[in-house]
């Protein structure tokens, strides 16, 4: 269909969720995952490197990815967004938090300066919960402790979401970014693009 509609972009997000490495499961759904992943290689093989259809994969998880997805002639180069530094820290919490009520005792340096990796994404989502907790509780403005325990929430489920251990203790980490994120705060996740060119 891409090639039909030409020129044309096709976007794969959380790619690490098909194209993880492979190992050898009696798991149905892990057998039909790595038959996707397969037939997703050999279209990028079908195409010569000259054409008006563009490839782009995202992932959080470059390390996880099959080392027969990412060699060279399959992707043509990988762009890496790394976590965002103070000061841009302080530009994303400022995005998300210019149309909430902020209590007087909100210090949001306090999390700008924290050493934990917070993504685009993340802080994103940590303003979100905190300005949920507030409304949970019919209050209208949201406080430092609703930012605290919304930060505690975010760094717990980015570190359980979607994170499991097979018997060969291989680990496959899902992304948890969309294509907005993307698109709108790409310069503030921490994100691998890779793009590739395809043609029959």
């Amino acid at each position: 269909m891409a090639d039909d509609l030409s020129p044309s972009i096709v976007f794969i997000d959380e790619i690490d969720a098909v194209g993880s490495k492979r190992y050898d499961s009696s798991s149905s759904g892990t057998r039909e995952i790595q038959r996707t992943m397969l037939e997703l290689l050999n279209q990028l093989d079908g195409f010569d490197e000259r054409g008006d259809v563009k490839v782009i994969m995202a992932t959080n998880k470059i390390e996880t990815l099959d080392p027969a997805l990412i060699r060279p002639g399959r992707i043509d180069r990988k762009i890496e967004f790394p976590m965002p530094d103070i000061k841009t820290k302080r530009n994303i919490f400022g995005i998300h938090t210019s149309k909430m009520a902020l209590s007087e005792d909100v210090d949001l340096e306090v999390f700008v300066m924290s050493k934990d990796e917070l993504s685009g994404a993340d802080i994103k989502a940590v303003c979100t919960e905190a300005g949920l907790l507030a409304l949970r509780e019919r209050r209208m403005r949201v406080t430092q402790d609703d930012f605290v325990k919304a930060k505690e929430k975010t760094l717990y489920r980015k570190k359980v979401f979607t994170t499991y251990t097979h018997t060969h203790t291989h680990t496959h980490t899902h992304a948890a970014h969309e294509l907005l994120h993307v698109i709108l705060t790409i310069t503030h996740t921490n994100t691998h693009i890779f793009t590739h060119t395809r043609h029959k």
